[in-house]
């Protein structure tokens, strides 16, 4: 059974490679962190989502926000998906599994009646001191994007 990861709890660490070179939790301390985590590079739905996330790179990064996609899929693979569809966001590479299992992303699926292992597309938004602000589970796409994005403080209007 895969662990599930509440709200307000830390954060589990992690480290691996991405687009733009080995990544840890502790690089993201002091902003926030849109850690998202998708079954496979090139497949219409984790298209779009990554898609989605990097045409507002620009509104996050003004609320103070890094965006992450993690998949298992190897760096090699997230390189060219990110050149082909111009990808502004950090693809991590999880091909040993550490990442998703910690973030309890990593379960059973049923496809036809066929039972198997796979990422669940899940979205966690880690706050600065490493707690886990809010978690989606079983995303779905389409404004899912605006959805995070809305949950950040926005530091135009007074508090």
């Amino acid at each position: 059974m895969a662990k599930v990861l509440q709200d307000g709890e830390k954060a589990p660490d992690f480290s691996m490679p991405s687009t733009s070179g080995p990544i840890q939790l502790k690089d993201f301390a002091g902003g926030y962190l849109v850690l998202y985590f998708y079954p496979k590079d090139d497949t219409p739905g984790c298209t779009n989502e990554a898609k989605d996330f990097s045409e507002m790179i620009e509104a996050f990064a003004a609320r103070n926000a890094k965006i992450v996609g993690v998949s298992r899929d190897p760096l090699t693979k997230h390189e060219k998906f990110a050149a082909k569809h111009d990808l502004k966001v950090i693809l991590g590479s999880d091909e040993t599994g550490e990442v998703t299992e910690s973030y309890g992303t990593w379960v059973e699926k049923n496809m036809y009646g066929r039972t198997y292992m796979g990422i669940a597309r899940q979205t966690f938004l880690i706050g600065p001191d490493a707690s886990i602000i809010k978690s989606w589970k079983k995303v779905r796409v389409k404004g899912h994007a605006e959805d995070v994005l809305g949950h950040l403080p926005d530091p135009t209007k007074a508090n």
